[in-house]
């Protein structure tokens, strides 16, 4: 049994998770967390044993100096909570951290038990996945849960998907058998500019939550941050007409299928047109084997430029692939879509 000691008594608890890595394109969703984090002082109560979950040879220890002093840093998972404000304040439980390298069903599990410690009501994860989506249009986010009375009831998509998955896919799956609501997000990436920081998919996620549970999240200058992406972007593709023909060719398939937002089936669709194109890399976040993160805007290349309506983006390896299915799994059709698990 989990004892936490100087965590107060939470008020309508909701957990909400992002994890680098596979499910974490540009690190959209990560920052999302990191945001809510920073703008409302969260305080770390919690950490996850480093050693239980990570390979320090595929995730390294920092070294760094504090004054005189050398100090490690080794990767894992940290919980933290905030208290959001407005007339009905109520309590996050944030947990952020890096996908484990193994063992995921004792690392969900302990998740799941500061959950049922903290009288936690909601776990919403978030995700983010390479697509064909333009990236001078709105940001598509899919909500996805495995739940269908909680899908009526949010307005969310109810998870078909069937195929690889991430820690997103695997912690809400968990819940699902403990009882435990759950759902995930997915914000989709354009994969032509898939190197992070995006912010605009970040600011989509933080949007998407705040409609979410009903509450006014603090923006800071992420907005002005998402502007100013948009328009680095902008210039770079303005610099390679073939980059800019294929950027308006997606801009008109999206808006000849006047999506707003990305179905669950789409992003599917677009995850697995996805795994068949990677040939046995990493993740859908992430770079191939042997590759490093390349030019900050890529090249379309024949693979990734269908003769009309695009379909299935490449990805790196650092999260952009979720497995929509479980999050995002069901939208990935559209433009990009989740893992949701």
């Amino acid at each position: 049994m989990i004892e936490l000691e100087g965590v107060p008594e939470l008020v309508d608890p909701v957990m909400i998770a992002a994890f680098e890595g596979w499910n974490d394109a540009g690190d959209a969703a990560s920052a999302a967390v990191a945001h809510l984090d920073r703008e409302w002082k969260g305080e770390v109560f919690a950490a996850l044993d480093a050693e239980d979950y990570y390979d320090f040879q595929v995730n390294r220890p920092q070294v760094w100096l504090d004054g005189k002093v050398r100090r490690v840093t080794w990767p894992t998972t940290r919980l933290s909570v905030v208290r959001t404000g407005g007339d009905k304040p109520r309590d996050l439980v944030l947990v952020r951290g890096i996908e484990p390298s193994m063992r995921w069903r004792s690392f969900c599990n302990e998740l799941l038990g500061f959950a049922h410690e903290l009288g936690v009501e909601l776990v919403v994860v978030l995700g983010a996945l390479l697509g064909d989506t333009p990236h001078t249009r709105p940001v598509p986010v899919t909500g996805v849960t495995s739940d269908p009375d909680l899908a009526a009831s949010l307005g969310l998509e109810e998870s078909r998907y069937e195929g690889p998955t991430g820690i997103v896919g695997i912690l809400q799956e968990a819940c699902t058998h403990a009882g435990v609501p759950a759902v995930s997000l997915w914000a989709a990436v354009p994969h032509y500019v898939s190197q992070p920081p995006n912010p605009k998919a970040a600011l989509a996620l933080l949007n998407r939550l705040e409609d979410l549970l009903e509450v006014r999240i603090p923006l800071g200058e992420l907005s002005e941050d998402a502007r100013a992406w948009q328009v680095g972007v902008d210039q770079l593709a303005a610099e390679d007409s073939e980059v800019a023909e294929y950027v308006q060719t997606l801009e008109e398939a999206r808006d000849t299928a006047e999506l707003p937002e990305a179905s669950g089936e789409a992003i599917a669709r677009e995850f697995e047109r996805y795994l068949r194109r990677r040939d046995g890399q990493g993740g859908p976040g992430s770079p191939p084997a042997g590759q490093d993160n390349g030019p900050y805007l890529r090249e379309p290349g024949p693979r990734a430029r269908p003769p009309r309506r695009p379909g299935g983006g490449q990805a790196k390896d650092s999260g952009a692939g979720s497995e929509p299915g479980n999050g995002p799994e069901d939208d990935h059709d559209a433009e990009a879509g989740p893992d949701s698990g």
